[in-house]
């Protein structure tokens, strides 16, 4: 059985690549570091730093240790810091990103229930469509839709959005209402802007197999707000956010296009600058948006 003080021994002394910098950084002696490492090799019967008189060099099973070894830590003193929350109440700032549609819809119904359950948080929600540099601007958490690009930053899926195909009953009854998703290519069509070409690449999910429908938008908004507007007044066919579908579904302000095929829903995610010292308030808020994920696809 491994002994859990010499991993951490072993990855600060990888970590640092000296053992008298580990040795400072735990408040050990040096003898003490060495001799851990050395445990730790009898223990799992592998060499697993080369010492020299000038640096240690890993060895190919320390490598992979070392690799494992920053996750175990790192999980362990996440696990601490979930252990003393649980006695703290969560209270004080958090600071919120989200695009403006997600934030409208989503977090402007969400928040007041959270503050309900949590009502010493102050949140400072923040919504932009830009880009945003999250260390830079101090933001606790951020919430997101769709796949996201790679970065150091910490990444967990939280639920997924639904979407639906629609129109306004006045576009419909003015230029027919499609049966198959072929049918789409003859129509008016309201969406994003296409990333590469005039065209975009709609996939649909039906009882009788999937459909890829090529089509070029008549008209392209990159705000989808906006562009949920234009829809509702009778510019076209578009692909929207399943919560403003059902609420104009409701009015007859929109209707259901091809209603036995599916649009993929998209992923909705929480992004953290760190794992590292999440604040009571933070947690609080990742765990009501799991169960807000988890519960239902959310419908923004």
């Amino acid at each position: 059985m491994i002994d859990l003080n010499h991993l951490r021994v072993f990855e600060r002394v990888a970590a640092h690549g000296s053992f008298s910098a580990a040795a400072r950084e735990l408040g050990l002696p040096r003898s003490s570091v060495s001799r851990a490492i050395s445990a730790l090799e009898d223990t799992l019967g592998a060499r697993l730093m080369q010492r020299t008189t000038r640096a240690v060099r890993l060895t190919a099973a320390g490598a992979a240790l070392h690799e494992r070894a920053a996750v175990i830590m790192d999980d362990l003193e996440t696990a601490v810091h979930v252990i003393e929350d649980l006695n703290a109440t969560p209270s004080g700032p958090l600071r919120i990103s989200a695009g403006v549609p997600l934030g409208t819809h989503l977090l402007g119904d969400a928040l007041p229930v959270f503050l309900e359950r949590y009502p010493d948080i102050r949140v400072d929600l923040r919504l932009e469509n830009a880009p945003v540099n999250l260390l830079a601007e101090n933001i606790d958490v951020a919430v997101r839709i769709g796949d996201l690009p790679d970065s150091s930053f910490v990444a967990q899926r939280i639920g997924i959005l639904d979407r639906v195909l629609c129109a306004a009953p006045s576009y419909l009854d003015a230029f027919g209402r499609p049966e198959r998703p072929e049918d789409l290519a003859g129509h008016r069509i309201v969406d994003l802007p296409p990333e590469e070409g005039r065209f975009r690449i709609w996939e649909l999910a039906g009882k009788e197999g999937s459909a890829t429908v090529r089509v070029e938008p008549t008209v392209t908004v990159d705000n989808v707000l906006t562009l949920h507007r234009i829809v509702r007044g009778g510019a076209g066919i578009a692909i929207t956010a399943g919560k403003l579908f059902h609420e104009d579904e409701a009015e007859g302000v929109l209707e259901r296009i091809l209603p036995d095929y599916e649009i993929s829903s998209v992923p909705l995610s929480l992004i953290y600058p760190s794992r590292k010292g999440l604040s009571p308030a933070v947690r609080a808020f990742a765990d009501f948006m799991r169960e807000l994920g988890a519960s239902k696809p959310v419908r923004c």
